[in-house]
């Protein structure tokens, strides 16, 4: 996916000033894995095993894990696609559909969590309670 797609893609972009961030699921910290990524990001790479790390239950803190990908799956999948083109079609479709009064409540909610990050230094969120 990183050399067939990911890096094909963006071979033409000065990357120089672009930080690239993962979850911490196994197949994304591999060595391999972070070894191919430190090829184009050097390291400017937010995951686990890599240079800055994956902040801890830190999906409350990306929009695309407690917002979009929730939001684009129940309406892709409402009208049961069969096929990967019509899976496509449907995810298209999907994210058309949001609002930009949507996204920008999104992006101020996100915001509203950085400064929780920022004043907790870091550290567990324990006693803060996340509405997305």
């Amino acid at each position: 996916m990183l050399a067939n797609f990911l890096f094909t893609e963006i071979e033409d972009d000065d990357t120089d000033d672009i930080w690239f961030q993962q979850d911490g699921a196994t197949s994304h910290t591999a060595n391999v894995t972070i070894d191919l990524l430190r090829g184009v990001f050097e390291n400017r790479i937010i995951s686990r095993n890599a240079d800055v790390n994956w902040p801890p239950r830190s999906c409350d803190l990306t929009p695309l894990d407690y917002f979009l990908w929730g939001a684009v799956k129940d309406k892709c999948y409402a009208n049961h696609p069969e096929t990967i083109d019509a899976l496509k079609h449907e995810i298209e479709v999907a994210i058309h559909e949001i609002q930009a009064h949507t996204i920008e409540k999104v992006l101020q909610n996100w915001v509203h969590r950085m400064g929780y990050c920022k004043a907790s230094r870091g550290s567990h969120l324990n006693e803060i309670v996340f509405h997305s």
